[in-house]
């Protein structure tokens, strides 16, 4: 991968250079840019095209928001993901941002209200799925606008080889073509070297810079167990090590799905499925809910999490094997965004890669196809079968190095490898004696039976007792012999035929049989509690690191929290993340400007949030204590503190962009909305398609305003309004 391009000087584009940390600090209350940001938001302000590989969590969408306040006019969002455009856009307006989005979730007057809004110059950010930009009438929408950027998020759904590709995403070159001199940043978390290629190539990005970020993920533990009962092992997990914690937990099937979700809730754990056989309204009820709800856990399918912004997912667990690392990478990286303590958890046994093998014989698709899924499949077993760090073989994957983390299974426990060439050999000559004496195949459990020597009726049966291997094995349990299998399968030594699942010989089978090739397998440790784990702990991991007092000041920060945010209809981590929550409850800000000072709060939240918060500390030292905090502020017995402790806006460019004291300070003002989610706003709030006009910041309000109160929710029993761009999920199976 190159990382080689043509370098475009900020002055070019005519904004100051440090206009981009101003609106850091002012908008998204951040002193610093993390990692390669600065870098990448200053080549895209520059004029430049840019290629970001970030992990989840790396801060990617700062990457071009930043330059779209920066730059003059709009930036488009290409999204694939048109069920989370709406919190997306709650998030930004939360920091006075004005954005909006088209998709097909709208009525014809919402869609024409947001158009307007474009045109008149009076959005900073519009979101787009790939699919409105098929449509011409769409492009002559942006022919008419100023577009000071497209951002192409997700971008490794343009690769045909990958675990979500969208074919809508190959005619996204367009952009390039109609707008030459627009400046297009396309984003991904997942993509090994040949994916970025891919990206570039067919994106047109050939003469992007390439920004590569590190893809370890320190916070998170990698563990995986062998499958033993899976349902009860990972009901084991949740209570002994995140009991109250928001997970989620994949399985390969809808039907597994239902189960899981099931077997969980009525053992305590509340839990909600999500897959592609619920009807719409389930699947937007149980994602809202997850979102908005503090420690729910979701059981999916893969169709789910691609785009969540949920920053406190303490845990991702997988019931069954995934098809490819870069699909493990990204569903396990939803974990732990806020940078705390998480575990990425999965069980693994010898139906897995049967299962597994099965599918990608029976795919549809040419030869070439068929061998990509299995080099997929082939490098997913790789991670599971090894006695190395994971972590350092997950970032292998990826072309980066690592050393031993002390922080994955391998590393906490370390597995054992033994010379298994003598019981490989005992296991492939099963199988051969089998097609060459009897002409027959069988699947795993039999073969196991045989080697084992058990007169169960079926062995009987087929007269297997009289086989020369019957009872070969008996040095080993069925348990063990399901392992050796399972790794035999793995290292490409045995192969899964048919319907059935049969195993049989492949071309390597003959190097151990008969050419001396000896084989290494896997000895599983004795699993015990997680007590190596460092983060075992079960109730609100992310106050451990706090005092005992301001841990009680941070669980009512976060009552305040969730009463604001259900007020508002948008989710907790919207108003403020745990991280500002924490800070907040271990310095202990008296007055505005110290609470500005807080990382993570911007002059919006200062304005709309900053008198809840003070009065929630006062409270804690009782009235006296918040009648002296009010009197620290200079503020009257009827006044706000923040009237007293003004912020002065920073000057950003030429044309003010998104100032963070507008008039969207009402609670449950957006730019526009989902028709679904009408219930959730305020009564009061202004037309959904009307975000607060631009321009210097009005003085700040003299008291707190009163909560209107919430409309009665409208009966809704249409169908929804035409879905010729209704979000798919990325395999029907699912």
């Amino acid at each position: 991968m190159t990382s080689e391009t043509l370098e475009t000087p900020s002055a070019q584009s005519g904004v100051e250079p440090d206009a981009a940390q101003q609106v850091l600090r002012r908008v998204f209350g951040y002193e610093s840019f993390r990692g390669q940001q600065h870098d990448i938001v200053s080549q895209v302000i520059g004029g430049g095209d840019a290629l970001v590989l970030m992990p989840t969590g790396g801060g990617k969408s700062l990457c071009y928001q930043i330059p779209a306040l920066v730059r003059p006019g709009v930036g488009i969002v290409v999204s694939p993901l048109i069920a989370l455009m709406q919190d997306q856009v709650d998030a930004l307006n939360a920091v006075g941002v004005r954005a909006a989005f088209l998709n097909s979730t709208q009525f014809p007057d919402e869609r024409r209200t947001v158009e307007a809004q474009l045109l008149a110059g009076e959005l900073d950010l519009l979101y787009l799925a790939p699919e409105r930009l098929r449509l011409e009438s769409t492009m002559q929408l942006l022919d008419r606008a100023k577009i000071a950027l497209f951002a192409i998020d997700e971008a490794h759904c343009v690769s045909q080889w990958g675990h979500d590709f969208r074919p809508e995403y190959l005619g996204l070159s367009v952009l390039h073509e109609r707008w030459p001199t627009v400046p297009r940043i396309a984003l991904t978390a997942t993509a090994t070297e040949k994916t970025a290629a891919e990206i570039a190539e067919r994106l047109d990005l050939g003469a992007a810079r390439h920004f590569v970020s590190s893809f370890d993920r320190p916070n998170i533990q990698y563990r995986i167990e062998p499958k033993n009962r899976g349902e009860q092992q990972l009901l084991g997990f949740i209570s002994t090590e995140h009991a109250g914690d928001a997970g989620i937990v994949y399985c390969l099937s809808r039907n597994s799905v239902e189960k899981t979700a099931e077997f969980l809730s009525r053992n305590g754990v509340e839990a909600v499925p999500y897959h592609a056989g619920l009807d719409a309204r389930t699947r937007a009820t149980n994602q809202s809910r997850f979102l908005r709800e503090d420690g729910l856990v979701v059981v999916a399918t893969i169709a789910f999490g691609m785009g969540i912004d949920k920053p406190d997912v303490r845990f991702v667990a997988h019931l069954d094997l995934p098809k490819s690392v870069e699909g493990y990478y990204q569903e396990t990286g939803r974990a732990g965004r806020d940078g705390a303590a998480s575990t990425a958890w999965m069980v693994y046994g010898l139906n897995d890669v049967v299962q597994q093998r099965k599918m990608i014989d029976s795919s549809e698709g040419d030869a070439a196809h068929r061998r990509q899924l299995q080099l997929h499949l082939d490098a997913m077993l790789a991670l599971c079968e090894t006695v190395q760090c994971r972590r350092t073989q997950l970032l292998a994957y990826f072309g980066q190095q690592g050393q031993p983390c002390g922080n994955c299974d391998t590393c906490l426990n370390p597995p054992e490898s033994w010379d298994g060439t003598v019981a490989a050999q005992k296991a492939l000559s099963t199988v051969l004696r089998l097609k060459r004496e009897r002409g027959q195949s069988f699947g795993a459990g039999h073969i196991v039976d045989i080697l084992i020597g058990k007169s169960n009726p079926k062995v009987v049966q087929h007269k297997h007792t009289e086989l020369k291997v019957f009872g070969v094995g008996a040095e080993l349990r069925d348990v063990e012999w399901r392992g050796v299998i399972r790794q035999l399968l793995a290292q490409g030594l045995l192969a899964v035929h048919g319907d059935y699942g049969v195993l049989t010989l492949t071309e390597a089978s003959e190097e151990v049989l008969f050419k001396g090739r000896t084989v290494a397998l896997r000895r599983e440790p004795e699993r015990t509690t997680a007590a190596k784990a460092p983060r075992a702990k079960a109730s609100r991991p992310v106050a451990a690191d706090l005092a005992p007092a301001d841990a009680g000041l941070f669980e009512r920060l976060r009552a305040w929290r969730a009463t604001t945010a259900k007020e508002q209809g948008v989710p907790a981590y919207v108003v403020f993340h745990d991280a500002t929550l924490r800070e907040i409850a271990s310095r202990k800000p008296s007055t505005l400007s110290e609470l500005g000072g807080i990382s993570g709060i911007g002059e919006n939240k200062l304005t709309k949030y900053g008198a809840g918060v003070l009065d929630t500390l006062a409270g804690e030292q009782g009235e006296s204590a918040a009648e002296g905090s009010r009197a620290r502020t200079g503020s009257s017995d009827g006044d706000s503190p923040r009237a007293a402790d003004p912020v002065s806006p920073l000057p950003v460019r030429d044309e003010p962009r998104a100032d963070a004291a507008r008039q969207s300070g009402v609670t449950g003002q957006r730019p526009t909305s989902n028709p679904r989610a009408a219930a959730s706003r305020d009564a009061g709030s202004p037309s959904r398609g009307a975000p607060a006009s631009r321009g210097a910041a009005p003085a700040r309000r003299q008291s707190s305003p009163a909560r209107t109160p919430a409309a009665e929710p409208h009966p809704w029993n249409d169908e929804p309004p035409p879905d010729w761009d209704f979000e798919p999920p990325p395999d029907n199976m699912y």
